[in-house]
Parts: structure tokens; C-alpha cells; sequence
């Protein structure tokens, strides 16, 4: 069983205000600004109307495809989420982890960072199981195993997919990053056994995280989920290629998606908004699609994926509220 999450002894006492520096929604404007400030920056680089022309060739029924090929793909980290849950011995039906999954996607649209939604997921399983402390864990778990599984993909991709002929000052250190994380994932059985050596920050949350590091083998069928879901997201963004008129291959997408993914996963901007447009602009112009049509992608799949998390707004009415007691309905 995973250790409770300790308080932190700096925290604010409830009847003290929080310090400026610390409000959540400065953090939120930050990035929401930086991420305008970059797309407001590539329209007008790149010309606007060029832009804008080629998101109006879009076939709507490509877009409208991806955006349901994205929102049922997210059963997919349902999936994933309940076999993790298990390891740390919280059991419940997959109909209850697709809920939660859908409630955090509709949560993140307006709650600031991608933690509304893991905190939403935390909440919902740990009250209505009454295990706060293995639900934050199977969520850390599936958020830490998700990035690291992505990291392996954009290696691999780096090394046997790149047709685009990729150039060395992207593709080594994506290697690199994927390389330390598999490293990382083999050596967790040895890390497990150090953890109380560590310092009290690292030790206490290593201790979060301590079963899954102790069990790697339990975690093959989540990372088989995880490159499903990463083929997926690469998917959706070729159909939607597709529906601009653009003649790339799927390998391309496979290749250059988790690539991006990589980028926009770091927390600089809202939803990758920006990052995302700008990583296009580099990885696929290397591959001969135009700027104005890589920033369109880019922008395109900015909207699935806001209209998949409205989609969450369906779970988000009809899933009762957790009581503290295991029970829905009851606070």
C-alpha cells in the first residue's frame, strides 16, 4: 500500500491568505499569454490569410472524424488508468475510470494546467473507494508512465522512421531523452529499494509511486496501451492532414507527432497551444508541407481536441459526486 501524501508544514493555515506569488490563475494567465503570444506571432510571420484559407479547406467530415477518433480513443487511458489502479489495489468497473477520464478532459478546459484534471481524477476514485492515497498514486503513475512511453516512441520514431530526413539537432536528444527513460524504467526495481535513502521530499514522493517501481513487469500492458494511444493521436492528425488535401503518409504522422508531443507535454504554454503550432512549423516543413498548412494542422487539432473535452460535459453531469464514505450521491 502507498504511504499517505504528507502535509507540507509550509502551507498556509486556513485562516492565512495565500501568498501573492502563489495564486493558481497567475500561473494559467502566464501560460495562456505566452501560448496567444506565440500563435498571434506565426499568423502574422506566417500570413494570416494564408493560414486561415487553408483551415477553410478542411473537409468537415475529416475534421468531424478525428474529433471522434480522439474522443473514443480516450477509453483507451481509461484502460490503462483501471490496470494501474489495480496494482495498488483499487478495483472498479471500466465504465467508472471512462467517466473519470472524460470528467478530468472537461475539467481541463477551465481549470489552469493539465493538474485540474489529475486532481479531478485523484478526487473522484479516492473518495468513492475511500483509498485517497492509491488513487493520487495510480493517477501519478498514469501521467509519469504516459510522458515516459511517449519519450520511447519519439526515440524510436527518431531512429527507424525518419524518412523526412529529420536533422540531428532535433533527433539526438529526443533519442537522448528516450534513452534515460528507459533506463530510468529498468532501474526502477533498484530506485524502489533506495527510496528511503533519499531526501524527505524525493523519499515521500517516490513513496507514492514505490509499487509500480517494485512491480515493472505488471506495468507491460499499460505501456501496450500507451503506444496505442500515442498511434492514435498520430492518427487523428493524419485524417485531419487528409482533410486539408495534403498527400503525406501515416509513417510521417507516427514519425513527428510524438516528436511535437514531446515539446508541448513541457508546461509553457495552455494546452500546448503555440508550442504546438511552432513544432509543426519545424518538423513538418522538413518534410515539404508548407508553413501555412503545418501551423493550420497545428490549429485544427487545437480545436478536436477542445471539442473533445466538451464531450466530458455529458460524464461531468451524469456521474454523481463521490462521498468520502465510497458511496456517489452522498456529499
Amino acid at each position: 500500500m502507498t504511504q499517505p501524501i504528507p502535509s507540507d508544514s509550509r502551507a498556509p493555515s486556513p485562516g492565512q491568505a495565500p501568498k501573492r506569488g502563489d495564486h493558481p490563475y497567475r500561473a494559467f494567465v502566464i501560460r495562456a499569454g505566452l501560448g496567444i503570444a506565440i500563435a498571434v506571432f506565426l499568423l502574422y510571420h506566417f500570413g494570416a490569410r494564408a493560414i486561415f484559407q487553408a483551415i477553410g479547406r478542411e473537409r468537415p467530415a475529416y475534421f468531424i472524424t478525428a474529433v471522434i477518433i480522439y474522443t473514443l480513443g480516450q477509453l483507451i487511458p481509461a484502460w490503462r488508468w483501471q490496470m494501474l489502479a489495480a496494482i495498488v489495489k483499487v478495483h472498479g468497473a471500466f465504465t467508472e475510470f471512462a467517466s473519470y477520464v472524460y470528467i478530468a478532459m472537461f475539467t481541463n478546459l477551465f481549470v489552469p494546467g493539465l493538474l485540474g484534471g489529475d486532481a479531478a481524477r485523484s478526487i473522484y476514485l479516492g473518495r468513492r473507494h475511500s483509498r485517497m492515497g492509491e488513487a493520487v498514486a495510480s493517477v501519478v503513475a498514469d501521467r509519469a508512465l504516459g510522458l515516459i512511453v511517449l519519450f520511447w516512441l519519439a526515440a524510436f520514431a527518431a531512429i527507424f522512421l525518419n524518412f523526412a530526413a529529420l536533422p540531428p539537432a532535433v533527433t539526438h536528444p529526443v533519442i537522448a531523452v528516450g534513452a534515460a527513460a528507459m533506463a530510468g524504467y529498468l532501474a526502477s526495481p533498484l530506485v524502489a529499494r533506495l527510496i528511503h535513502l533519499m531526501p524527505g521530499p524525493i523519499r515521500r514522493a517516490g513513496g507514492i509511486v514505490a509499487p509500480y517501481l517494485h512491480h515493472p513487469l505488471e506495468l507491460i500492458g499499460p505501456i501496450g496501451l500507451s503506444l496505442l494511444l500515442q498511434v492514435e493521436l498520430a492518427f487523428c492528425q493524419f485524417v485531419l492532414a487528409r482533410g486539408l488535401g495534403l498527400p503525406f503518409g501515416l509513417s510521417l504522422f507516427v514519425l513527428c507527432v510524438p516528436i511535437s508531443n514531446v515539446f508541448t507535454s513541457l508546461p509553457l504554454t495552455l494546452g500546448g497551444i503555440g508550442v504546438r503550432e511552432a513544432a509543426n512549423v519545424a518538423l513538418f516543413g522538413m518534410a515539404g508541407m508548407r508553413k501555412d498548412d503545418a501551423i493550420a494542422l497545428g490549429l485544427l487539432w487545437d480545436a478536436a481536441l477542445m471539442l473533445g473535452g466538451l464531450a466530458g460535459a455529458i460524464a461531468f453531469v451524469t456521474t454523481p459526486s463521490p462521498g468520502s464514505t465510497g458511496h456517489p450521491g452522498k456529499e
